[in-house]
């Protein structure tokens, strides 16, 4: 263990704390992106069955009930447009689109953090090299002040170890950058999917509640037209 203290630390200088920080950053990061971003937490298969079940069966308020119960980014944006069933076709699409944008903005979080550490690494580790470079020229001035000769061997060391920061600092990019990309694509894959499931359903849902308000206005219509028929049949007995 202290070997490995000493070689990073001691002899890559201290550039070599903020590579590892970085590096530590970045491994908790992709890991708490990968969980978030599991399709049962965005997009569940067997919730979105059942909304469409109960949207399709007319059953609106119940489907309310399972978005508010389920925490995913699909419920999220279909209860909102179910909260806004009774208004016309292109609000409900409206409101399904701005809680949608909301729902990808929350999907990216991270994301661009984790792409930044793995640009600066390398540069992190440049630094490192570069001042790990001036302190063995340094040795060298001062050995040749001293009076003695310049050792080659000295100077090669002094090198190498400048060295490692730039290799720690790729060792930390490359697998950051692939992190990064993939976690990219997974985004960009939920998000298309989730759009078209959302407004698949904010279509149901207007027109399920459009059925609704037709079946209610119809119904409204006969009840008003049956005593009107009562009245006329009692005039006509009256005059006969």
């Amino acid at each position: 263990m202290y070997e490995i203290y000493h070689f990073l630390f001691v002899k890559g200088g201290p550039v070599m704390y903020f590579i590892v920080a970085g590096s530590v950053l970045a491994l908790a990061l992709f890991l708490e992106r990968i969980w978030s971003l599991r399709r049962e937490r965005v997009i569940p298969p067997a919730f979105r069955g059942r909304v469409r079940s109960l949207v399709r069966d007319g059953k609106l308020s119940e489907a309310e009930v399972l978005c508010q119960e389920n925490a995913s980014s699909l419920a999220n944006i279909v209860g909102a447009a179910l909260k806004e069933s009774d208004r016309p076709r292109s609000e409900i699409k409206e409101m399904v689109t701005d809680v949608g944008r909301r729902e990808v903005t929350i999907l990216e979080r991270y994301v661009d953090f984790l792409g930044t550490i793995a640009a600066v690494e390398p540069l992190m580790g440049l630094l490192g090299t570069v001042t790990g470079l001036i302190r063995a020229f340094q040795r060298v001035e001062a050995l040749a002040d001293k009076g003695g000769g310049v050792n080659p061997g000295a100077l090669a060391a002094g090198i190498w170890e400048a060295l490692i920061t730039t290799a720690a600092g790729l060792i930390v990019a490359i697998p950051a950058y692939l992190g990064y990309r993939y976690l990219q694509a997974r985004v960009s894959s939920l998000v298309v999917e989730m759009e078209e499931d959302s407004l698949e359903l904010a279509e149901l849902i207007a027109e399920t509640a459009d059925n609704e308000n037709n079946a209610s206005a119809r119904e409204g219509s006969a009840a008003t037209s049956t005593p009107k028929r009562k009245s006329d049949e009692g005039d006509r007995g009256d005059e006969e």
